[in-house]
């Protein structure tokens, strides 16, 4: 299974569009984030999530298959298409990321 993946579910006059995208966070301690975006087909996302963080790819790629096998089951169906949320999937990991790291005030500078 790709690391990033695309399914729609066609109704008539509406496509709906479910974007996936497993990464790995910063910091190198083998944990992995799943990011979803869902919304109409040609518009912006109306909802961005995180699911996570699991420990390692395999962890993370069962649990999206979990979820494709239920959206597939829900009559959306996996399109070869160029994902076009990226940008706001990789914002979230950017959040994800920075929610980590360490908070400010916490470092003692020496000259």
């Amino acid at each position: 299974m790709s690391h990033q993946l695309c399914l729609v579910r066609r109704s008539p006059g509406v496509v709906t569009r479910i974007e996936c995208m497993l990464h790995p966070l910063a910091g190198g301690q083998g944990l992995w984030m799943l990011f979803c975006g869902a919304g109409l087909d040609g518009a912006q996302p109306s909802a961005v999530r995180a699911q996570g963080p699991f420990y390692g790819a395999s962890e993370a790629q069962a649990v999206l298959g979990e979820i494709v096998g239920n959206l597939l089951a829900q009559g959306y169906g996996a399109v070869d298409e160029l994902p076009i949320w990226t940008l706001h999937l990789r914002a979230e990991l950017r959040r994800q990321n920075a929610g980590r790291g360490h908070p400010p005030g916490h470092f003692r500078l020496q000259p």
